[in-house]
């Protein structure tokens, strides 16, 4: 299990993990394929990360995301990263949102922020994802 912010993520819910990452399942995924990768060491804020994990988390980003997008055949993928309460970041750790996408997903394409804003806002309870 690695830590997630103030979470626990079971190993049953990750999939991939490098030396410094992890990537892991999301439990309120906002299209198809949604899911999270994030460095093992819990850090809240981006520009705080060691140059070798940030390194380490987009070069896990980009594998997944050619996985992804052949796993949904598709050739477009939304990659977020809220950094601080203002720009939306709900969990105290470091983490980027991978989602591919299908045409008409969504009918204005950057309504999906909103929507990853209010699906996370839902999370709660639990501390074991």
């Amino acid at each position: 299990m690695y830590k997630f912010g103030p979470h626990l993520i079971k190993q049953s819910c990750i999939f991939w993990e490098s030396h410094l990452s992890f990537a892991f399942v999301n439990l309120r995924p906002v299209v198809p394929g949604h899911v999270l990768i994030s460095p093992k060491r819990v850090e809240p804020s981006f520009t705080k990360l060691q140059p070798e994990e940030a390194s380490d988390l987009f070069q896990g980003a980009r594998v997944l995301g050619e996985i992804l997008k052949r796993h949904h055949n598709t050739d477009s993928m939304t990659v977020v990263i809220q950094d601080g309460t203002l720009a939306g970041q709900s969990v105290p750790h470091v983490h980027l949102h991978l989602l591919p996408r299908q045409p008409g997903d969504f009918p204005n394409n950057d309504d999906i922020y909103g929507e990853i804003e209010r699906v996370d806002r839902r999370r709660g309870g639990d501390r074991t994802l």
